[in-house]
């Protein structure tokens, strides 16, 4: 049985602090700055002054296979930068950061206040506030300004002066910056209480350390401590399940910090700087259309740009193998998994990051011409991932007509087969092996030979979170409709321009009316993209009444002839004929089959028509569908 890569012991808190002090214990570089406000400060203050548990902290002994630049804690000495640590706090740095300043620095601690002012406090505790019983023990822990003196009515008035130790002897106000070192203060503070009149103020201040700083001095934090064969991915997923202050940490900052002991700065690649576009803004920005935010790609994630990088490392790993006659288990695996992230040197992410970062820009421009422009519409985020690494892997030669349709028919098999939307990784690195192979004339990739869209689908796809419903509304811009009123195709201008999105083409309100279930009106079938103005147009009314209304047009919108209007809606493969006499479910069963036919045609295969059986039932309504059922079971 392996034997465990970790300890629980408790520590002194106060040696702890000494040790941050010292520059014994550090952070891994990747740690954030030390943020936490007055309040969280005085709460944490006052749980230690209570002895209450404030969490266990986490450190991994230096020296082993993680290789992390260590930085010392915020506002330790400049002798701590010069110290090898002997451990790294991986969780735990606010609490360390916040009371190593307030207690053992001796310097004016640097905060912002609840409503984000940056100030400067010295801290104190209020003596006899923290001997009532009654009273709230964060009531008792105040913040003061950098001259210790608390003012009102704009500045004008002194309510609280605490410039000299005198006055904190006689405020009965206690340092924080103390509570490791009592006795000097203690003798002051006894000195200038002396007589048997004030023996109740001494008594008092005896009663303060035996319950309250005795309480610091004897506070003890759990330490889990991982010792220096920790492996780096049981270094992420500590993170990924542990570590819960702000954004959890991922691969990405742990290479960052492996990145920069050997002097790469990867935050700065990815997000800039005074002198330096990033690649996260370069993404964002990268095929933008007036009237977008951001372009397509703007939310891959630097997770998915090491990954990409990674692919190409262990497929070249994997190809000096088995040029070197290794074979079966001795092969590396292609993979982008968080392991291979964790283990990805940094010549290999120079080799590749200028290709992979092309790879990208790339997959926008493949994407948009898919007409699929905007973020929330894209079906798979985790299928760009591939697609950058293909394009990046071939090069110029996607664009090539047979390339290019080849692409566009596994992209399709992925989005309609519903691949990619867990367990992605596997997936991933099959489909960049098998893609370029299949655009050499290799065999098909599996992601198109396994793949099946089941003809009865088309029924159940009704939450716009779908894929495959992203993928329809896709493919009918692409196969050029026109919208209703304006005649216009949906290129990427009018998309924006016209504020297009999926509608019902029997509306909402008329099929409530008519006794139809949302669990079909809501499905695809009944659904297609047209532009806002044009959905005002239509309301709530049947078909018919709604297509006059568009023929008719009005003082902002020209007439339309029927038979051009009925073009229209052919574009949208809906067959006029049905939707003018209002017969909801002959249309429903004819747009279901010429559906049917356009998704075979993207994929490239039949459709299954029979029925698979499946565990549970489909819960996919969107918002209006939810509550049509529910005003339709409320009635």
């Amino acid at each position: 049985m392996a034997g465990s890569t970790f300890q629980t012991n408790p520590f002194d808190l106060n040696k702890l602090l000494e040790d941050c002090h010292r520059g014994a214990v550090q952070l891994p570089d990747f740690q954030r700055s030390w943020v936490w406000d007055e309040d969280r400060i005085k709460s944490l203050i006052a749980s230690i002054s209570r002895a209450f548990p404030v969490g266990a902290l986490m450190t991994l002994d230096t020296g082993g296979e993680v290789d992390f630049k260590p930085r010392p804690v915020e506002g330790a000495p400049a002798t701590a930068k010069s110290v090898s640590p002997q451990s790294l706090l991986l969780d735990g740095q606010q609490r360390m950061t916040s009371l190593y300043q307030v207690t053992l620095r001796d310097q004016v601690v640097e905060t912002v206040t609840p409503k984000k002012k940056k100030v400067k406090r010295w801290f104190y505790i209020d003596i006899r506030k923290a001997l009532d019983p009654s009273a709230d023990r964060e009531e008792a822990i105040i913040g003061v300004p950098e001259d210790r003196i608390v003012r009102s009515d704009f500045g004008r008035e002194e309510t609280l002066d605490l410039s000299t130790p005198e006055r904190e002897y006689a405020e009965l106000m206690y340092p924080v910056t103390k509570v490791f070192d009592w006795d000097r203060w203690q003798d002051g503070f006894d000195k200038y209480w002396r007589g048997d009149e004030h023996e109740n103020v001494r008594e008092e201040f005896r009663n303060f350390k035996r319950l309250v700083l005795e309480n610091f001095k004897y506070y003890r934090v759990p330490v889990i401590a991982l010792d220096r064969s920790t492996s780096k991915e049981a270094v992420c997923v500590v993170f990924e399940k542990v570590n819960t202050g702000g954004k959890p940490l991922d691969a990405f900052e742990l290479v960052t910090a492996m990145y920069a002991a050997e002097g790469h700065e990867l935050r700065r690649d990815w997000y800039g700087d005074e002198t330096a576009r990033g690649r996260h803004k370069l993404f964002a920005e990268t095929l933008r259309p007036a009237g977008a935010e951001v372009g397509i790609i703007a939310n891959v994630a630097n997770t998915d740009f090491l990954q990409a990088i990674s692919l190409f490392h262990t497929r070249d790993r994997r190809r000096q193998a088995e040029a070197e006659g290794k074979q079966g288990k001795e092969l590396p695996s292609v993979t982008g998994n968080r392991q291979a992230l964790l283990n990805l040197p940094l010549d290999a992410y120079k080799e590749y990051e200028k290709q992979v970062e092309w790879g990208f820009v790339q997959a926008a421009k493949f994407l948009h011409m898919l007409h699929i422009y905007r973020i929330f519409d894209l079906p798979y985020q985790s299928q760009i991932v591939p697609l950058a690494a293909i394009l990046a892997d071939v090069g110029n030669a996607w664009e090539h007509t047979a390339n290019h349709a080849k692409l566009v028919r596994w992209y399709w098999n992925g989005v309609f087969g519903e691949l990619y939307g867990s367990a992605v990784d596997t997936r991933i690195a099959r489909d960049f092996v098998e893609v370029p192979r299949w655009l050499a004339d290799g065999p098909e990739p599996s992601t198109v030979s396994e793949t099946m869209f089941r003809a009865d689908r088309l029924k159940t796809m009704r939450m716009r979170l779908s894929a495959a419903y992203k993928g329809v509304n896709a493919l009918l811009m692409k196969e050029g409709a026109h919208d209703f009123r304006s005649g216009q195709k949906f290129d990427h201008i009018v998309f924006f321009g016209e504020n297009v999105d999926i509608h019902h083409i029997f509306p909402q309100d008329w099929c409530r009316k008519n006794g139809r279930k949302p669990d079909v009106f809501d499905s695809i079938i009944n659904k297609t993209p047209l532009s806002y103005r044009t959905n005002r147009i239509i309301g709530g009314d049947a078909p018919s009444i709604y297509l006059g209304r568009l023929e008719a047009g009005n003082a902002t919108t020209p007439s339309i002839a029927p038979n051009q209007l009925d073009e229209y809606l052919v574009s949208h493969l809906i067959d006029p004929l049905l939707l003018r006499s209002d017969d909801f479910e002959s249309f429903m069963a004819d747009r279901q089959a010429r559906l049917l036919a356009l998704i075979e045609k993207a994929m490239g295969k039949e459709a299954y028509k029979g029925v698979v059986p499946e565990e549970g039932e489909d819960d996919e309504r969107d918002d209006d569908g939810f509550e049509a059922e529910m005003t339709i079971a409320a009635e």
